[in-house]
C-alpha cells in the first residue's frame, strides 16, 4: 500500500511538474524575447516594461477567475483549461507582426499561466501527507527552474540564429501534451470528498475575510505582493540589465543561463529544510537572502561581483517562491482553498505589473540600476516582515 502511495505520489509530482516546466519555459524565454524585440521592433524602455506587465495584468485575472472556479468545477478541469489557454495564445503570439498584438496575445498567456500555478500547487498540495507536503509543492516549484533554464538555453542557441518566433513557438508545445494530462490526471482526493457542499463563489471570497482567516489573508497579499513585485521586475530585465551594463546580448544570455542554473539547488535546498525548520523560517531567510543579493546585484560594477551575487539573487528568490508554493494552500480549509491562494496569487500579481514598469520607466529617466534594485530590496524586508509579525506556522499540519 505504502508503495502504491508513493508512485502515486511521484506520477502527481511529474505530470503536475512538467506542465509547471512548460509554464516557466514560456515565462522565462519572455525576459529573452524582450530584450530581442528591443532591438527588432526599436521599442523604447517603457514598451519593454508593457511587455512583462501586460503579461502580469493577465496573470492577476487568471488567477482570481480560475482560483475561484477550481473551487466549484474541480482542480483538474481548471489546470487542464489553463494549460491549453497561455500555449495556445503563446504560439500565436510567435506570428503577431505588431507591439499591440503581441501585447493582446501575451495577455491570454498571463490568464493562463496566473491560473495554473495556485490551481496546480492546490491539486498537489491536497494529495500529499501532511508529513512530506511542504516538500514535494516545494519539488514541484523546482521544475520552474528547469523551465527557466531550458528557456535560457533555448534563447542562447535559437533566438540568435533562428529568432524570437522560433523561441516562442517551441514553448507553445505543452497544448499537446495537456492531451496527455486530462487522461491521466487524477482530481483532488479532499475536493472529490467535498464537491457536494453548494458554495457560492460570492461565499467563498467573503469567507477568505472572515474573522477566522483575515489575519492569514493579509500575511499572504502582503507577501505575494512584495515577492512577485520584485521577481518579474527583476528577473524580467535581468538580459535586459546585463546588457545596460555594457554586455553583447548573446554574452547576456549566457550569463542569465548560468544565473538561472543556481535556481535548481535554491529549490532543493528549501525543499530540504521546509519540513525542518519550517515554512516561517524558510521564507524569512531565503527572502531576506533574494534582499541582499538584490541590492549587491544592482550595485555590483565587476564581472565576478555582477556573477556571484546574480547566481545568489536566483538561489535565494526560487527557494522562497517554493515555500510561498507550499504556505498558501495550507492557509485555507478545502472548501476555500484554490479561492484563497488564487485570490493571493491575483494580489501578487498587480505586483508583477508595477515591477517592470517601474524599471523602464526608471531606467527611460537616467535611474542608475542599483537604485532600482534597492526599491525591490526594500519591498522583499516588508514581505518579511509580514511572515514574521502575521504569519503562523503550519508544518507537517493537517489540512481541513
Amino acid at each position: 500500500m505504502k508503495e502504491q502511495k508513493k508512485i502515486s505520489k511521484n506520477k502527481l509530482l511529474g505530470i503536475a511538474g512538467l506542465a509547471w516546466m512548460f509554464d516557466a519555459m514560456d515565462v522565462g524565454i519572455l525576459s529573452f524575447v524582450i530584450a530581442a524585440l528591443a532591438v527588432e521592433w526599436n521599442l523604447t524602455p517603457g514598451q519593454m516594461g508593457w511587455i512583462g506587465s501586460v503579461n502580469s495584468i493577465g496573470m492577476a485575472v487568471g488567477a482570481l477567475v480560475f482560483g475561484v472556479f477550481a473551487d466549484k468545477v474541480g482542480r483538474k478541469k481548471i489546470f487542464m483549461i489553463t494549460l491549453l489557454v497561455f500555449s495556445i495564445a503563446s504560439g500565436l503570439s510567435a506570428l503577431t507582426t505588431t507591439l499591440a498584438a503581441f501585447l493582446l496575445l501575451r495577455f491570454f498567456v498571463g490568464m493562463g499561466l496566473g491560473g495554473e500555478l495556485p490551481v496546480a500547487s492546490t491539486l498537489v498540495s491536497e494529495s500529499v501527507e501532511a508529513k512530506e507536503r511542504g516538500r514535494v509543492v516545494v519539488l514541484l516549484e523546482s521544475f520552474w527552474a528547469a523551465g527557466w533554464i531550458i528557456s535560457a538555453i533555448i534563447a542562447y542557441f535559437i533566438i540568435p540564429h533562428y529568432g524570437w518566433r522560433v523561441a516562442l513557438i517551441v514553448t507553445a508545445l505543452p497544448a499537446f501534451y495537456a492531451i496527455y494530462l486530462r487522461l491521466k490526471l487524477p482530481d483532488s482526493p479532499k475536493y472529490t470528498g467535498k464537491k457536494s457542499e453548494s458554495r457560492s463563489i460570492i461565499q467563498n471570497m467573503s469567507e477568505v475575510w472572515s474573522k477566522k482567516y483575515a489575519k492569514r489573508t493579509l500575511m499572504l497579499w502582503i507577501v505575494w505582493f512584495t515577492v512577485v513585485f520584485s521577481y518579474y521586475g527583476m528577473f524580467l530585465w535581468l538580459p535586459s540589465v546585463m546588457v545596460i551594463k555594457g554586455f553583447t546580448l548573446i554574452k547576456s544570455f549566457e550569463y542569465v543561463l548560468i544565473m538561472t542554473i543556481a535556481q535548481l539547488p535554491g529549490y532543493f535546498s528549501a525543499a530540504w529544510l521546509i519540513e525542518k525548520a519550517g515554512r516561517k523560517f524558510v521564507l524569512v531567510t531565503y527572502l531576506l537572502g533574494t534582499a541582499a543579493s538584490a541590492f549587491v546585484f544592482g550595485s555590483a560594477e565587476t564581472t565576478t561581483l555582477l556573477m556571484v551575487s546574480g547566481i545568489l539573487l536566483s538561489f535565494f528568490n526560487l527557494g522562497a517562491w517554493g515555500a510561498l508554493y507550499a504556505y498558501s494552500p495550507e492557509q485555507y480549509p478545502t472548501v476555500i482553498r484554490a479561492t484563497g491562494s488564487g485570490m493571493a496569487a491575483s494580489v501578487g500579481r498587480i505586483g508583477g505589473i508595477l515591477g517592470p514598469l517601474l524599471v523602464g520607466t526608471l531606467v527611460m529617466r537616467d535611474f542608475e540600476i542599483g537604485y532600482i534594485f534597492t526599491i525591490f530590496c526594500v519591498a522583499i524586508v516588508i514581505g518579511v516582515l509580514a511572515v514574521l509579525f502575521l504569519g503562523t506556522e503550519t508544518k507537517q499540519v493537517e489540512l481541513e
